[in-house]
């Protein structure tokens, strides 16, 4: 297991998290606005002594309601999060509960307020240059290839499966996803391919098997470790090379440029460097094929800017950008046009159900690696909420085919 920046995972340690802050008129504040808030919101908050709060549906329980609304009061778009780490609140329904906050998640604050609040909230410094982006995706990807080895399926994909029809073997489900970007972008027999973003190999691997040679960036070490352990294994060393370049110092030429998941780590700075190096690198004739996680581009813009739970404790760094976003850098940034599409969001949620699901699980198989309890509800957490952001809509996901703009 990699030695991270803080947190630290796995050892122990997590400077300050237990102490709530104080503050009691910041507490007195959240608790009116939570109050509010759930008084019609599909949920019960139950107290200690038994009193209840929301118009009904899954039991949030507050366990330790003063340090629940003090961390609430201190900043509540990380303080909500870290109260369910250290047990301040707790619930048998996570993705249910926190569902229904999300589905309410642009009225929940009276819009007044939210003005302010943006003034005082905690802004995002990550910053997502060349080593800024090791540092972000070191955080994640490298803290152990075993631990994502415990809940991912055996194609060791971590980005969301398409289900279809009456299949739901996460297995299969995995490959049609793979197969479908591999299509927007052309890959047969003979491909020169470009992959942005290895993750541990599975894309690659699958376009070689079509013939293809490939050539894949990662910035991810432990990534690329095993990544080229299982090119081995699969006996196609000959066909793929993984390479630990970031996207930007990559100057080939290929038939087509595949990436799955990863342009939630650019960060919106750097996005028009991102799809310039998509047009540099793309051979005359050539495609593209893209999956991203997306979010609507109102509450995208509103966002951007916040420093969150996600950024503290999950993605260093991370932006998700909106549908809108991505049609104007194609248009502002590249030869390229959108030819092809389609959207997935409910099967995002379901892939992340099983991923929970099978973490939970096996959970005597992570604490084995050494990760303690406050990390196996920091994940819970962070794959329920996922979850129920696809659920409620507040999240989609997308694939796109691009290929050179007509009249050009």
């Amino acid at each position: 297991m990699s030695t991270l920046s803080l947190p630290l995972p796995g050892q122990g340690i997590w400077p300050g998290l237990f102490d709530a802050p104080r503050s009691p008129m910041r507490a007195r504040i959240a608790e009116s606005l939570f109050r509010n808030a759930v008084r019609s919101l599909p949920v019960t908050v139950r107290f200690p002594d038994g009193r209840e709060w929301g118009a009904g549906g899954p039991v949030m329980h507050l366990v330790r309601p003063a340090e629940f609304f003090h961390r609430l009061g201190a900043d509540a778009k990380i303080g909500f999060g870290e109260a369910y780490m250290v047990g301040d609140w707790t619930s048998d329904e996570l993705a249910d509960v926190l569902a229904a906050f999300a589905a309410r998640l642009s009225t929940l604050i009276p819009p007044g307020l939210q003005r302010m609040r943006r003034w005082a909230e905690r802004r995002q410094t990550e910053i997502n240059d060349v080593a800024g982006s090791r540092q972000n995706i070191h955080r994640h990807y490298d803290l152990s290839n075993e631990l994502f080895g415990v809940f991912l399926d055996e194609t060791m994909t971590y980005s969301s499966a398409l289900f279809e029809g009456s299949d739901t073997d996460l297995h299969s489900a995995q490959l049609r996803k793979i197969d479908g970007v591999l299509d927007y972008a052309g890959v047969r027999s003979g491909s020169r391919v470009l992959e942005i973003g290895t993750g541990w190999g599975a894309l690659a691997i699958r376009a070689a098997q079509r013939g293809a040679t490939v050539t894949s960036l990662t910035i991810s070490a432990e990534q690329r470790k095993l990544a080229l352990d299982r090119v081995r294994d699969a006996g196609l060393h000959d066909r793929v090379t993984v390479e630990l370049r970031d996207y930007r110092e990559e100057h080939g030429r290929y038939d087509a440029v595949v990436s799955v998941e990863m342009i939630e780590a650019v960060g919106a700075e750097y996005w028009p460097a991102y799809f310039s190096m998509l047009d540099r690198v793309l051979a005359p004739g050539g495609r593209v094929g893209l999956q991203a996680i997306t979010m609507p581009h109102d509450r995208m813009i509103a966002s951007k800017a916040s420093y969150t739970w996600i950024h503290k404790y999950i993605f260093p760094g991370g932006l998700i950008p909106s549908v809108r976003s991505i049609e104007e850098s194609v248009r502002d940034h590249t030869r390229l046009e959108i030819v092809e599409s389609r959207s997935f969001g409910l099967d995002y949620a379901e892939t992340l159900k099983r991923w929970r699901d099978t973490f939970l699980t096996r959970w005597d198989e992570v604490a084995d690696l050494g990760f303690d309890d406050t990390f196996r509800r920091m994940w819970e957490f962070y794959l329920a909420y996922s979850e129920a952001g696809f659920r409620v809509g507040y999240l989609g996901v997308q694939q796109f085919g691009m290929a050179e703009r007509l009249g050009r």
